[in-house]
């Protein structure tokens, strides 16, 4: 009977001692940090764009503003669109250049 009772501590010791696991639960890895985004937002509101591209989400743009509040924005905005191509555009012909 004290063996048992022995191993059980011991079992119990391993368990609670043994470091914490860095994995995330696959529901929180699954989930997309947009789930809604704004259209209308005035590009003078924006401190900083962040893009996100994740194997199981579709592309996310996120501003944060001048409040430092984060807010999605539709990546389908026209001015947005724009904005991405002048920033392909500068990057190709920074890479021509060198």
């Amino acid at each position: 009977m004290d063996v048992k009772l022995l191993a059980l501590v011991a079992a119990l010791t391993v368990a609670t001692y043994s470091p914490p696991s860095q994995a995330k639960p696959i529901s929180l890895v699954e989930r997309c940090y947009c789930r809604s985004t704004v259209n209308n937002l005035p590009r003078s509101y924006i401190r900083e764009l962040r893009f996100i591209q994740t194997p199981n989400c579709p592309f996310q743009v996120i501003a944060k503003l001048k409040s430092n509040k984060e807010v999605c924005l539709n990546p389908e905005t026209r001015w947005l669109q724009q904005y991405l191509r002048n920033a392909l555009n500068k990057l190709k012909k920074s890479k021509q250049g060198i």
